[in-house]
């Protein structure tokens, strides 16, 4: 049963969605939990009237932002599930002081987005968008145009959980060379082998492309800084296809205009959307995508169907699965 009160009132989740895999639905559906939604990046005011309305047991995550007055809206909610594993758009603070635990679909799109990864960053390597452009325009820069290798490239991952360790098997596989830095995963560094970490400073100086894969936390905002950028070759690369905050922006723009960096490809940003006047747009050697790296057909299966389960699970009296927990103490870092 889909967004409808047509029969007795069973356990009620919001998502903020206008959609959810149908296998999910049928799962939360087969035990006594209606499934409604809301729209992508609808106003907080209007997620909170809904879940107040509903009188929500649970809320599933899937854009927007979710704040305090969206987690007070009903007393009846008892836990929120993120479809996906980023909960930097998630009042973590709030839902800790009701005592509703925040869980995560850990693992359930590493893959996808390490795909994405690789696109965008061959993608730049290989200059497709400016001979795409010029190709189109009338023009053929075939007799002055040489391209970039793949093999001998030095990728630097700047985070090695589930996500950058598929990147890193990937990257391999292409005959580039990996660098890592990631303070919190030392010993999956170690296992991973060679003389690959390094510190964050080394790894941007030494990197042809800079790939990000931490969580956004007080100590990762604005990692990528004009400092940083400074101190990265002109022919460099950045891929972010974690969250838009950990690169100031405007120092992002700036490193592309004066061609400190060489381009920049971007599934996430600072606001989501961006503005439509973003001085992002003006640059040529910078592609963006909306934020979808990790949605594809099998990923978006999997998440929908951890998130439902996660519900299920505390809603029938179960303890949340400690592993998927999102902690203040890891997010405040």
């Amino acid at each position: 049963m889909t967004d409808t009160s047509a029969r007795t009132r069973g356990r009620r989740v919001l998502v903020t969605h206008d959609r959810l895999a149908e296998n999910a639905i049928e799962l939360l559906n087969a035990h006594d939990v209606d499934v409604f939604f809301s729209p992508a990046y609808a106003p907080s005011e209007q997620v909170a009237q809904r879940a107040a309305e509903l009188q929500i047991d649970a809320l599933i995550v899937r854009q927007g932002r979710v704040d305090e007055a969206i987690i007070a809206a009903s007393p009846r909610l008892k836990v929120i599930a993120k479809h996906g594993v980023g909960v930097d758009n998630i009042d973590l603070q709030a839902a800790a002081s009701r005592d509703i635990p925040v869980i995560r679909a850990m693992g359930s799109n590493s893959r996808a987005v390490a795909e994405h990864t690789i696109a965008l960053a061959l993608t730049l390597l290989k200059d497709i968008p400016r001979l795409d452009a010029a190709v189109k325009a009338g023009t053929w820069p075939k007799p002055s145009f040489i391209g970039r290798d793949i093999i001998g490239t030095v990728i630097g991952l700047v985070g090695f959980g589930s996500i950058g360790q598929h990147v890193a098997r990937m990257a391999q596989g292409l005959g580039m060379t990996v660098l890592l830095h990631d303070p919190h995963a030392r010993a999956a560094i170690a296992q991973f082998g060679g003389d690959c970490e390094r510190d964050l400073d080394s790894l941007v100086a030494e990197a042809d492309i800079v790939s990000l894969h931490c969580p956004l936390t007080n100590a990762t905002r604005d990692l990528l800084d004009t400092r940083r950028f400074g101190l990265m070759k002109p022919t460099s690369l950045v891929v972010n296809t974690a969250r838009g905050a950990l690169i100031n922006e405007a120092a992002l723009c700036a490193a592309l205009l004066e061609g400190r960096i060489a381009g920049a490809g971007l599934d996430s940003f600072a606001v989501e959307p961006p503005a439509p006047d973003s001085p992002l747009w003006a640059l040529p050697n910078l592609i963006a995508t909306p934020h979808i790296a990790g949605v594809t057909a099998g990923s978006a299966k999997t998440m929908a169907e951890i998130a439902a389960r996660h519900v299920i699970a505390v809603l029938d009296g179960e303890e949340p699965d400690a592993a998927s927990l999102a902690r203040l103490t890891e997010l405040a870092a």
